[in-house]
Formats: C-alpha cells, structure tokens, sequence
C-alpha cells in the first residue's frame, strides 16, 4: 500500500500574516513536497496558540508551522516541548529573537516553507521558569531565548503597542528615555547552580538561551541554543559613566569587533567591565526585595519577586534549511 502523504499545522496569529498570500504560498509548498493539505489553525486573544498547538498534536501531524510573532512562537514551542514533533519557524513581527538566532532567513515565506517540507531537524534548549510574587501561587512557562527582570521588562511595559505596530524596535526608545529616568535599582540574592548565595544591585538581570537581539545587538557573546546552558549578565551601572560601559562593551566589542578575526585580536583578552557581570549555568535562582515585572522572550508575564530558571536541554527540534 502507498505511504500517506505526510501533514503539517499551521498556527497562524491571523494579525500578523497575509491570509490569502500565505495559503497560496502553503498550496505551493505542499505540491512541491507532496505532503497533504496543511492543517489551518488560528490564534485568538483567549489561546495565543497552546490549544491550537495540542489540537494539532491529536491530530498527528509531522510538524507544526509557527506563523507569528515572538509569542506565538515560544506559546507554540512551549506546547511542543518534549514531544518529537518539530516546529518550523514563518517569522513575523518585529522581533523573530529565535530566527535570529538561528541565523534563519526573514521575510521570505517560500524558504521558510521548504525549511517546514523538507529541512533538516535541529535539537535546541530550552528554559523553564518559575515564577511567584509574595505568597502567590507558582506559575510556569518555557522560554526559546530570554528572561529579564528590571529596565528591560520595564521597557517593554512602558512601550506603546500601537507605535511598535507602525515603527517596530524604533518605538522602545522612546520607552527607554522613560525606563531610564527611573532610579530603583533591583535589590537581589541568587543562587547559581546550588553554589552558595549572592547579593547584589543592578538594574537588570537577563538569563539568556541565546545571546543575540534585534538590530544585531550582540547582548550574551558565548551563548549558544544548544550547549545546556544559560548566559547571564546582571547590568549595574553607577551613573552615566557606568552606562557609557555597556554601550561600548555591547555595541562596539560585542557588535563590532568580536565578529571579525581582526576585531578580536583588537580586544585582547576579553574582559569584563564593572558595569556587567557574566554568569553561566544550568539553574539561577534569584530573590527581589520587591516584585518586579518580568519579560520571556519579550512578552510580559506579570510580575515576581522570586524566581526559578533551568535549562531543558535538547528539548525541542526545530526545522532548519536543508544542509547541501
């Protein structure tokens, strides 16, 4: 008997895609690959994209399409983790962090659906978080690139939705002249991978799946999607002097010359300034003397003031361009 064409789902947040181009572009596919009729799934405000995703896993499907933004894409690998279904990436929106990361190709649906048809399979990492504030229940979720407490999150709090949905990154800077002027700093205790406990101040602590942002920001060097591990950088700046640090740390040593053999013999040894500090590990465990609000991937997930993080090591498969 002949084998039965192989089947996808589609989990498409229908405010960030081209329905009509999109299912044209999925028919094409589909006939040059010779899998059946996609399986079409839509997000709403009520599921962002977990129902859609344990619907298509019921269905057994042979990979699951994530077309949308950050969000879709961490609440459609969160529902996929540990499962041996891949999922493939049609970036949309104005981050794409994972693709980036990946160094997949953007804007470009034909290559991103041959990637979902015909690719090759890649095991990831990815974080699980803990999350409570005061005597409240425990919440949980998974993460693809990074978790933040402190300027970040509150710069994406303080961003305004409808400026970043005509002007994309540009509109958090507005949003960071505003986090900005904010004095509070984070006062925190954590623990590395059960290795005694720390006190600190900052601004912001970021534990990181990847280290790469938008606009080529290069934030966590070392990091890597697959390695078991996290790279943290707790930011504590003192005063403008500290933050002329992290610009020229992230955006000249980072972006500039650690990308070039050239550039790296320019920075010798790397070296850590006072303003950053770097960590790395498998599990973080960090106490706040006030609940703060807190960032995955991007998105806002209330607040906290404690928080449990450890890798999921190659816990998810994502498709990638075939390898020639």
């Amino acid at each position: 008997m002949p084998e039965h064409p192989r089947t996808a789902a589609i989990v498409v947040n229908p405010v960030k895609v081209d329905e009509p181009a999109l299912r044209e572009a999925l028919a094409a596919a589909e006939e040059r690959w010779g899998w059946a009729q996609t399986l079409w799934l839509e997000t709403t405000q009520d599921d962002p994209g977990a129902g859609q995703t344990k619907q298509a896993l019921e269905e057994g499907v042979d990979v699951v399409i994530a077309a949308g933004g950050d969000g879709t894409v961490r609440t459609v690998a969160e529902a996929l983790r540990g499962s041996d279904v891949p999922i493939a990436l049609l970036p949309s929106g104005t981050g794409n962090l994972l693709a980036r990361n990946l160094n997949l190709t953007l804007d470009d649906v034909e290559n991103a659906l041959d990637s979902a048809f015909g690719g090759d399979d890649r095991s990831i990492d990815m974080g699980v978080v803990e999350l409570r504030e005061g005597d409240g229940p425990t919440r949980r979720h998974a993460y693809l690139v990074m978790a933040g407490v402190g300027i970040d999150a509150r710069m994406i709090a303080a961003t305004d939705d409808d400026l970043k949905a005509r002007h994309g990154w540009l509109a958090y800077v507005k949003a960071i002249g505003t986090v900005l002027r904010d004095k509070n700093t984070l006062r925190v205790r954590y623990r590395l991978d059960q290795k005694g406990v720390h006190a600190a101040r900052a601004h912001t602590v970021l534990i990181g799946n990847c280290g790469s942002l938008p606009a080529n920001i290069l934030l966590l060097p070392e990091a890597a999607v697959d390695d078991g591990e996290f790279d943290i950088v707790v930011l504590r700046p003192e005063g403008f002097i500290g933050w002329v640090q992290i610009v020229v740390k992230i955006f000249w040593e980072n972006g500039v010359l650690r990308r070039t053999t050239v550039g790296r013999r320019l920075m010798g040894a790397d070296r850590e300034v006072r303003a950053m500090n770097y960590l790395k590990g498998r599990e973080f465990v960090m106490r706040l003397s006030r609940a703060e609000e807190v960032e995955l991937d991007g998105d806002l997930f209330g607040r906290a003031s404690a928080l449990r993080t450890w890798v999921d090591p190659s816990s998810l498969t994502v498709k990638v361009p075939r390898s020639e």
